[in-house]
């Protein structure tokens, strides 16, 4: 059995979880927002004393990879909708700037020209420029996989290079730092 599968799902206050039996798609409702997730027809949910298990119909290869997927999605929703989840980005270099006007996110980067991109509206995007600190860029939405999605895309406008660290990194990443060229004698 699945270690991640068969762990119970404690579900908070708060929170409503519904399972569609006909359409196999469930549901999660909380104080941030609504999540939908299709699900395989071979994965069962099972909601009860304030916890919700996910099972399997068969150990066929599929159906024990589905079943720690499945679990860890609904976990996600879970905490999504009662949390939710935010992903800081920040730009490392000289003359590196970051604005937003509404979902339209600016990045000055080093290249001859901005580039703009549109973020989507289910993701709170803001820009946060302090003298003497890089400019920060802070994505907020219910949604783990949109905002990790998103936050990725950012990142490759412009990937932090191994030799100065320049470019833009998650806040808190460790980048593998290589040491230049030598002056030969």
């Amino acid at each position: 059995m699945s270690r991640i599968g068969k762990l119970p799902i404690p579900i908070p206050s708060g929170i409503d979880v519904k399972v569609d039996k006909d359409t196999h798609i469930v549901t999660v409702k909380g104080k941030k927002g609504e999540l939908k997730q299709k699900i395989s027809p071979s994965i069962g949910i099972d909601i009860e004393d304030g916890e919700l298990k996910v099972t399997r119909s068969s150990e066929l290869k599929k159906d024990r990879a589905m079943h720690g997927l499945y679990r860890s999605l609904i976990n996600n929703m879970i905490k999504g909708v009662s949390e939710g989840y935010k992903l800081e980005l920040e730009l490392v270099g000289v003359g590196y700037r970051a604005n937003n006007k509404g979902q339209v996110l600016e990045l000055q980067v080093g290249y001859s020209h901005p580039i703009y991109f549109v973020v989507p509206n289910e993701v709170k995007v803001s820009t946060e420029m302090v003298k003497g600190k890089n400019p920060l860029v802070t994505l907020e939405s219910i949604d783990k996989q949109l905002v990790g999605q998103v936050a990725a895309k950012i990142r490759s406008f412009r990937k932090p290079e191994p030799y100065k660290g320049k470019g833009i990194k998650f806040v808190g990443e460790e980048l593998r730092r290589k040491a230049g060229k030598t002056a030969s004698k």
